[in-house]
């Protein structure tokens, strides 16, 4: 069963789902969700709530990875710390994989910002963000985690 919380950012509300007591979906979108949320969506939204405060690094959340490629770009993603990126290159070398195939797998993630896809750049731009804003709201979240340096 589904359950969904809705929370809000500096970059608009967030509407996160939870399957089988896992994150499965995070998603901009103005929806307000009404009843009581769970347990660990109420967890989700606190730790959202700390890292957009500066308080939180690591989020602490089971997450529901995606099956194959998406699922392993999923786990790398989750192991850049924060103020840090890689490049698709550098995760392509890693898993054996094409670029395009990890941008692909990027662009497939269904949890951004838990699972930080916005820590992926291209080896010589800042590569897509599938989030509203684009690749400003990416540039924005990554100025907040101090990765600012990084775009000069």
């Amino acid at each position: 069963m589904t359950q969904r919380a809705a929370c809000d950012s500096p970059f608009g509300r967030l509407v996160l789902n939870e399957e089988d007591g896992a994150i499965a979906k995070l998603r901009w979108s103005p929806e307000e969700i009404e009843g009581n949320s769970s347990a660990l969506l109420r967890d989700a939204c606190a730790q959202l709530g700390e890292y957009f405060a500066g308080t939180r690094k690591v989020f602490d959340l089971p997450i529901a990875f995606a099956p194959g490629l998406t699922g392993q770009v999923q786990r790398a993603m989750c192991a850049i710390p924060m103020g840090q990126t890689r490049t698709y290159g550098d995760l392509a070398r890693e898993m054996g994989a094409s670029a395009q195939a990890i941008g692909q797998a990027c662009g497939a993630n269904p949890i951004p910002i838990i699972v930080p896809c916005h820590r992926i750049l291209g080896a010589s731009g800042l590569g897509g963000f599938s989030a509203p804003g684009g690749v400003e709201t990416k540039v924005a979240l990554l100025k907040h985690e101090g990765a600012a340096s990084l775009l000069i």
